[in-house]
Order: C-alpha cells, then structure tokens, then sequence
C-alpha cells in the first residue's frame, strides 16, 4: 500500500528524514482520500457539515493513532493465523470507547454522526495503515503514520464539509455567509451526490496541482 516508507528489513531505527516521509505520506503525498480514494462511504454521509466533518476528523486521527500504537506493541504477540481478528478487536476497542465518549458528554452529536462512527471499525484507512505499517514497523513511526493518516483526511473531510455546508444551505458552522435575500441554497450539496461532485472536483484538483504524484502511482 502506498505511504508505506519503513527502514529496509532488518533495521528498526527511523531517522528524521524517514519521520518527515512518513508525515507527508499520511498528509499528502499518499493521502488516503485524494490519492487512494478510500474512506469513502463515511465522508458521503457526515460532510454535509463543517462540525460533523470535525468531529468524524478528530475520531478518525484518535483510532489511528491509538490502534496503530497497540497493533505495532502486540505484533510480536499476535499469531498470524489470527492476526486480523486481532486488529479489529483492537481497532473496535478504541471506537466503543469515542462512541461512548460522545453518547456521554456529546449526545447530539452522537445522534447526528449515528452509524458511521461505529463503521470506522471497518473502514479501510484503519485497516489498510495497521496491515501495511504497524505489524512491521517499532511503535512510534506507528503513531506517526496513523496520526499522519488521520490527520491528512480530516483535512479533506473539513474541506469538503465546509464546500458542502457553504453551497447547499449559505452557511458555515451555522453562521450565514450567503443572505437569503440573493442566494439560494443548492440542496444537491447537501445529499450524498453532493458529496460525490466534491471530492470528485477535489481529487481532480490534486493532481492538476501536482500531476506528477499521479504518475509516481501509476508508475
């Protein structure tokens, strides 16, 4: 999977160089929605809002950080035969423990994220990073690579909530920007084709900027 820059094998010592990589990976160069396309089913539904966007953002960088650390403690421990039953009872652990964070002290929240933060158990991002990165790499370039990842889609995630919000109701984490007395809403934006055309636009986007990432995937 790409943005997976470990020392060569047999080595376990990350230098700051290799730090940085990992970080760019996770935030751009890789990043796992504009460069791989995944994660998808989760901003089709809460980015209809800049602070849903926020919240799934920072619930994301958490599990990543957080399963990517233990999955890379365990690795030694975990047999192989049972080595993915393991990673998601791990990476489940840490979403029971934000949903029941959000339910306690975020109830409306929760109410509005509904499903889709218990479907991070399975999302692909969480997967994808603990089997290409934290079962063969020491702990901490672990963290670093699920914070980087994590990080790098959120970011998409408040970009496209804000494009969504903005265009489909004028307003921005509730406050109106576009009066209602010239602009009217464009309610396609807020249902899941909305969010299609963003990131479809977003990742189009990305690569006019920097078309040669694009070739470094396909080479």
């Amino acid at each position: 999977m790409a943005g997976n820059n470990a020392p060569q094998a047999g080595t376990s010592r990350f230098t700051r160089n290799e730090f940085v990589s990992i970080m760019k990976d996770g935030l751009y160069k890789a990043n796992p929605v504009t460069r791989q396309v995944l994660g998808i089913c989760i901003f089709l539904a809460v980015t209809n809002r800049v602070s849903n966007s926020f919240v799934m953002g920072v619930a994301i960088i958490f599990v990543l950080t957080m399963s990517n650390l233990f999955i890379s403690l365990l690795r030694a421990q975990i047999p192989n035969r049972i080595r993915m039953v393991a990673e998601v009872a791990i990476i489940a652990t840490f979403v029971i423990l934000l949903d029941q964070f959000l339910k306690a002290f975020y109830w409306d929240m929760s109410q509005r994220l509904g499903p889709y933060v218990a479907l991070i158990i399975t999302n692909c991002i969480v997967m994808g990073r603990a089997e290409a990165f934290a079962t063969q790499n020491p702990p901490l370039p672990s963290m670093v690579d699920g914070f980087a990842n994590g990080v790098g889609y959120a970011w998409i995630l408040l970009i496209i909530g804000a494009f969504r919000e903005l265009v489909g109701s004028g307003t921005l984490l509730g406050y109106t920007v576009f009066s209602d007395s010239w602009y009217q809403p464009n309610v396609l934006f807020l249902l899941a084709p909305g969010a299609f055309f963003a990131a479809g636009f977003l990742i189009w986007l990305f690569n006019a900027i920097d078309p040669t990432l694009q070739g470094e995937e396909e080479s």
